[in-house]
C-alpha cells in the first residue's frame, strides 16, 4: 500500500480506486427499492436504516432480499473491479464501498451500516472467506434471533479467519472494515444489553421497532 502522502504520480490510481468504491458503495439499494415499490421512504420507518433489516419491516420479503443482494453487490463490484489491477487497488476500492454505504453524499452522509456491503466485500476477496462470515452469521440469526447480534459475532470473526487463509496485511484492511462497522452498531451494542433490541420475524408488518 503506497503512502497516501507520497507523490501524487504514483498515489493517484489508489485515490480513484477509493473514489470508484465510494460512487458504488454510496448507491442507496433500499431506499431506491422502496420508493420504487410504492412504499415511501424507508428511513421513516423502524430503525431509519435504509437496509435490508429495516426494509423487512416493511413486510416485504423479496424486497429485502433485492436490497440484500445490491448491497453486497456494491462490495463485490468495487472489490473485483479495482482488483484487476492488484490487491491494494482492490482494498483502497473496498474501504470507499463501505465509506460510501455508510456515510453517502447523496443522503447527506447519513447511511446504513453497511454489513451487506462489508459481506460482499469479504466475498469477492474470498468466496470461502464470505461464506464462513454467511454462516457465522446464519447460526447465530437462527439460535438467537438478533440481526444485529448475528452481525456483530460475523463482524469479529471475518478478520480471524482472513488471518488464518490470507495475508496479514489483508486481515489488517478487512480488521479496519470490522472495526468501522462494529462502531457503526454502537446503538443496536446499547439495546442488546438492556435487553431492548427488536428480533428477526418473517411474519412482522411495518412497525415501529428497531
Amino acid at each position: 500500500m503506497p503512502d497516501p502522502l507520497g507523490d501524487l504520480a504514483f498515489t493517484w490510481p489508489f485515490y480513484a480506486a477509493a473514489a470508484l468504491g465510494y460512487l458504488l458503495g454510496s448507491v442507496p439499494s433500499g431506499l431506491l427499492l422502496t420508493r420504487v415499490a410504492g412504499l415511501g421512504d424507508i428511513r421513516t420507518i423502524g430503525s431509519g436504516n435504509i437496509g435490508a433489516t429495516n426494509v423487512l419491516r416493511t413486510g416485504n420479503k423479496w424486497l429485502a432480499l433485492a436490497t440484500l443482494l445490491f448491497d453486497a453487490g456494491k462490495g463485490v463490484a468495487a472489490v473485483l473491479l479495482a482488483g484487476l489491477y492488484g490487491e491494494d487497488m482492490a482494498i483502497m476500492a473496498a474501504y470507499g464501498a463501505v465509506l460510501g454505504h455508510c456515510f453517502p453524499v447523496w443522503l447527506r452522509f447519513k447511511g446504513g451500516k453497511a454489513v451487506a456491503t462489508g459481506f460482499g466485500v469479504v466475498l469477492a476477496f474470498d468466496p470461502l472467506l464470505g461464506g464462513l462470515c454467511g454462516l457465522v452469521w446464519l447460526v447465530v440469526a437462527v439460535l438467537f434471533r438478533y440481526s444485529s447480534l448475528a452481525a456483530l459475532v460475523a463482524l469479529a470473526a471475518a478478520p480471524v479467519f482472513t488471518y488464518f487463509f490470507h495475508t496479514p496485511h489483508l486481515a489488517t484492511a478487512i480488521g479496519l472494515i470490522s472495526g468501522l462497522l462494529l462502531i457503526r452498531h454502537h446503538a443496536n451494542i446499547k439495546r442488546l444489553l438492556t435487553g431492548q433490541e427488536s428480533k428477526i420475524n418473517l411474519s412482522k408488518s411495518r412497525d415501529g421497532g428497531r
